[in-house]
């Protein structure tokens, strides 16, 4: 219902558009993780592509012919973060949204993504093109996972269903924006816990909400 990501099983290397041999999944996991280690050591103002091929120990040349600068590595860095995320069914919508609120918010708690959420969006503020790969890489990524869980909840009978296409996707958006929205600012602005009462308020007003959609 949020947006979120699902596990997805990787192969042991991923052939890109160049020519030459296949890029390496290990080498690519080894440089986000030195990513975000990097940046809660050093922060974003001090982070470096050499710095971060020397923590991953693969070469600058290596991290250059995946990424073009640090803004691109770092979006991916976070964007891997919420690949760990699932949207499991719990049975009604109620219990997937709180589920789902309380699993963001343990991943925002986390000082990587943290460290790197708030890096990347300070940052896309003066930079349009990392805005827009925040949105390509991380944001409509995970606006799938609105519908997949929408969907669940109209085939159990909890949401109408929504006849205009239109109207469908400006709710998904509406969905997204809520959850996303609120949990962000609730752990990284308010520095605030998302405990299991505060998922439990936050979803019952939601989905409350949410059934007047399609009234």
């Amino acid at each position: 219902m949020v947006a979120v990501m699902c596990k997805h099983t990787r192969p042991e290397t991923v052939r890109t558009g160049r020519t030459g041999r296949p890029r390496s999944v290990e080498a690519d996991t080894a440089i986000l993780e030195a990513t975000r280690a990097a940046l809660v050591a050093l922060g974003w103002s001090k982070l470096t592509m050499g710095d971060v091929a020397t923590r991953a120990g693969v070469a600058k040349t290596t991290l250059y012919r995946r990424w073009t600068n640090k803004n691109e590595l770092v979006v991916d860095a976070v964007a891997v973060l919420f690949d760990e995320l699932e949207l499991p069914d719990r049975g009604s919508l109620i219990a997937d949204v709180e589920g789902v609120v309380l699993q963001f918010a343990a991943l925002l708690a986390r000082p990587e993504a943290k460290t790197a959420l708030m890096a990347v969006v300070a940052e896309s503020t003066r930079d349009d093109a990392l805005r827009i790969r925040i949105r390509s890489a991380i944001v409509d990524r995970q606006k799938r996972l609105v519908l997949e869980g929408r969907a669940r909840a109209q085939a159990r009978g909890e949401l109408p269903y929504e006849d205009d296409p239109e109207a469908a996707a400006h709710s998904a958006d509406l969905i997204f924006d809520v959850i996303a929205g609120a949990v962000v600012h609730r752990v990284l602005v308010s520095a605030e816990p998302v405990d299991q009462a505060w998922a439990r308020s936050f979803t019952l007003l939601l989905v409350s909400g949410l059934a007047s959609l399609g009234s």
